[in-house]
């Protein structure tokens, strides 16, 4: 958590409460939450900001800074936050202090304040030109955006990237080279919607199960984004509101519980580390 809705929802809640805005101060609360922040202090006061966008489980921050007499065309810079765990983006009124939680402080020229906060302290943001994202190598290495394909296009990729793979099926959707943003609650939701047993060998699930199993990613992941993603424990949006998807989960925590489908009890194990829920009545190979 956040997995690619959650990153989605604070994108699309954050947007509009922030484009447009200029950057008049920055406060540093947990330097390890910003990669060099000393250099992100120095180029943002006076910097607008564009339309928030997503990428994976990145959530980016298009920064415009303001032209100077040393330099009247200044390049476009981004800011990419990783959220990991626990981070989080709220605007608040003016005046508001930093919470318990709170990590960077982002003043606006509104008198808003925009803090990013990190319960768990893994989340982590950086700074670099938008011209140099693909040299990143973490950008350079995601997989491709589950929801910008078609679900045939996207069913036959997998297919092609995944045949001759031994990994679990579960294990390679928790891969970010091999497809974008997908985590543990909605690797398991999309298994069981399309019948698959997660611990199927890659290589060995057919053209028709990939098919299956990018439409029901796909599904599973459009569905999510309208009921605004999944709070569990600590997620919100920029608004500071839940989630709804966890009212709608067949498999993901519900290790023990019958199946909605056939009422067996759901099975648990660990698959690359994650715990990993199934049935293994309804979750048969294709």
């Amino acid at each position: 958590m956040p997995e690619l809705p959650e990153v989605e929802t604070i994108a699309r809640t954050l947007a509009p409460r922030v484009f447009g805005r200029r950057v008049s101060g920055l406060r540093v609360l947990l330097p390890k939450s910003f990669q060099d922040p000393e250099h992100l202090a120095a180029c943002l006061e006076g910097a607008g900001i564009g339309a928030v966008w997503r990428r994976a489980k990145l959530l980016m921050i298009p920064l415009y800074p303001a032209a100077s007499a040393r330099d009247p065309e200044p390049a476009a810079l981004v800011m990419a936050f990783h959220l990991k765990m626990t981070g989080s983006f709220f605007v608040h009124p003016q005046g508001t202090p930093p919470l318990r939680h709170t990590r960077l402080v982002f003043d606006l020229d509104n008198g808003e304040r925009l803090f990013f906060d990190d319960i768990r302290t893994f989340g982590w943001g950086r700074l670099m030109r938008a011209d140099a994202l693909g040299a990143w190598p973490f950008w350079a290495s995601l997989g491709p955006e589950p929801l910008e394909p078609a679900a045939a296009a996207l069913g036959s990729a997998l297919a092609t990237r995944l045949k001759d793979s031994r990994r679990a099926i579960k294990a390679a959707l928790l891969d970010q080279t091999v497809v974008a943003g997908v985590g543990n609650i909605y690797a398991d939701e999309a298994l069981f919607a399309a019948g698959l047993d997660p611990s199927t060998p890659a290589g060995q699930i057919s053209g028709a199960g990939y098919q299956a199993l990018a439409g029901s990613l796909q599904g599973i992941l459009r569905q999510a984004i309208r009921e605004c993603g999944s709070s569990i424990r600590n997620y919100r949006d920029a608004g500071g509101n839940a989630g709804a998807f966890q009212n709608a989960f067949a498999v993901y925590g519900r290790a023990g519980q019958p199946c909605i489908r056939c009422g067996m009890p759901l099975e648990s194990r660990q698959i690359a580390g994650r715990t990993t829920v199934w049935c293994s009545l309804c979750q048969g190979n294709r």
